[in-house]
């Protein structure tokens, strides 16, 4: 009888600690809003390549058509939430953050809802999402194309997965309708990315309909791309669509290189290769017959799914190469597919197995936020590098000697500062004499005179058309970028109008590093037609980066 109460007494104290779905559920909420709004608190030195999200989102803001209006060489759909966002806010740097707090959220529940519709374990699918959060979402405070691509992805493969799951029919062709619209949004983001979306995507309903002997899975996917793609491009196709959006077709060239997604494939790519012999094994070792393939549908859709997440990371990573780590949501779906083929003997419900797995996960991943526990290790440990040089001590810090001259060195961003009473910068630092020529512009005549300046702004600092109060020319590219989304006949056109003295003002940002980032020929003549006033430094972390400004001849 005691023995028995005490078994029961036992029994209940191991229910205490074992969460619930409810609980789970809500922890799994706030895992994902944590990480998704964390970067609304803080403030940002300005980041290259955001003047372009930026500009886009403006565009749409102040109701330019795009290609008609401006031309870009991929979609126009990366811009539409920043845009939704700068009608909410006001179109201002800050606001970009925001948007991308949105588009975290969407991505983790994309992501969860991904899991969901394979029937993780509740207590696996939290630790999963935490990973994804610390190791994709952390990275993500402002905007880029290059992951807004997969976030319209993973949204599509969600729905894609839960029509399969689906029993009524009409629920079932409203969700694969809906994957196939959002496979065309990825496409109109990023073309790569979203063209590796339609072709995971297509292989995986090709399956479905093999698997359950219904072509209809494959047909409702592929006409809800092809009626989403009519929708979403025909409208565009006269205002110069073929020419401005790369297939690789004249002036564009294909950015596609076997040679190179073969070459870093094979010379690198460790965790890749790792993942596709690991989950192939754990996904072997589930078939006791090849039939299996077929009839465990579940099983090999998941297989499928997360190899051909690895493939797409495979050639994302060559074909898209900024940021660097771009494509790590691969790390993800591997882990997902190996925590759900691995029995194991305790529950990740409960909370010590599941706590246990979240302080492996941040021990395993702790360079995503090292640099900031750093600051503090810093403090209380500081380095020893000036005294071991000065004793002529070999250290991982002295072997080698520091350069004395270089084309360019860093520059101290923790000097950089805000601009002051801006709107359009605010929360963005920038360095202090990048700060001091913003403030020269605004006091020049041709933004005070009343008059509307024609302005030609060929910088990073796009923002300044709302901050200086100019309007944005039509007709003209989104950016500058020589052979990449402005070719020969824009660079005739932009030259013939300086010629012709017909920018009031010139702002060029000039980049030696940079193969024509802005077109080298162009300042040339700049130089030759008009008049060099000021030059002071752009707002990137090296040192021999300068914005020049240009006036007309007097």
């Amino acid at each position: 009888m005691i023995k028995t109460l005490q078994a029961s007494q036992l029994d209940n104290k191991v229910k205490s600690f074992q969460l619930n779905h409810i609980q789970i559920g809500l922890l799994e909420a706030a895992v994902i809003l944590a990480f998704a709004f964390l970067p609304i608190f803080l403030s940002y030195p300005y980041r290259i390549n955001i003047f372009l999200s930026w500009e886009g989102a403006y565009r749409l803001y102040m109701g330019h058509i795009p290609y008609k209006d401006f031309g870009l060489p991929m979609g126009y759909a990366y811009w539409l939430i920043p845009a939704l966002f700068f009608k909410l806010f006001g179109p201002y740097l800050f606001t970009l953050v925001k948007a991308q707090v949105f588009l975290n959220c969407v991505a983790g529940l994309a992501f969860r809802s991904v899991l969901q519709a394979f029937n993780i374990e509740s207590g696996k699918r939290l630790v999963l999402i935490v990973f994804f959060c610390l190791t994709y979402l952390f990275f993500n405070f402002w905007p880029w194309y290059n992951q807004s691509v997969f976030i319209f992805e993973l949204i599509g493969i969600a729905f894609l997965m839960h029509g399969f799951n689906s029993q009524k029919s009409l629920k079932r062709w409203v969700y694969l309708s809906l994957a196939g619209f959002f496979v065309v949004v990825s496409f109109l983001t990023k073309q790569d990315g979203g063209g590796l979306a339609f072709v995971l995507c297509t292989v995986l309903a090709a399956y479905m309909s093999i698997a359950q002997r219904k072509l209809s899975y494959l047909l409702v996917f592929i006409a809800s791309v092809l009626l989403s793609a009519a929708a979403l491009i025909l409208p565009f196709v006269p205002h110069d669509f073929l020419y401005w959006f790369n297939y690789g077709q004249e002036p564009h060239y294909s950015r596609m290189s076997i040679r190179d997604i073969l070459n870093e494939f094979f010379s690198g790519s460790q965790w890749i290769k790792f993942y596709a012999v690991v989950i192939s094994l754990l996904y072997i070792n589930k078939l006791t017959h090849w039939r299996d393939i077929f009839k465990n549908k579940s099983e090999t859709l998941f297989y499928l799914l997360c190899m051909g997440i690895l493939v797409q990371a495979s050639i994302i990573q060559v074909t898209s190469y900024i940021p660097a780590d771009n494509n790590i949501y691969f790390h993800s779906f591997a882990l997902a597919y190996a925590l759900h083929a691995v029995q194991f003997k305790v529950s990740f419900n409960r909370v010590v197995p599941l706590a246990a797995s979240i302080v492996m996960i941040f021990f395993w991943w702790s360079g995503t936020y090292y640099k900031y526990v750093q600051k503090v290790v810093n403090r209380y440990l500081p380095e020893t590098t000036a005294g071991a040089a000065k004793a002529n001590i070999v250290s991982k810090n002295t072997y080698t000697y520091q350069e004395k001259k270089s084309v360019w060195t860093g520059v101290n961003v923790a000097s950089w500062i805000e601009l002051p009473g801006s709107k359009a910068f605010a929360r963005v630092y920038m360095p202090k004499e990048t700060v001091a020529g913003i403030q020269k512009l605004k006091a020049m005549p041709e933004f005070n005179s009343g008059a509307a300046p024609k302005v030609l702004n060929m910088t990073e600092l796009t923002p300044l058309s709302h901050e200086l109060g100019f309007e944005l020319e039509k007709g003209t590219p989104l950016w500058y970028h020589l052979n990449v989304s402005f070719f020969d006949r824009e660079l005739k056109f932009y030259k013939e109008r300086i010629s012709k003295d017909y920018y009031d003002v010139v702002l060029f940002e000039y980049i030696p590093d940079l193969n024509n980032f802005y077109p080298f020929e162009l300042r040339d003549h700049l130089k030759q037609e008009y008049q060099l006033i000021d030059t002071f430094p752009a707002p990137r972390q090296q040192n021999n980066t300068f914005i020049e400004v240009y006036v007309k001849n007097k």
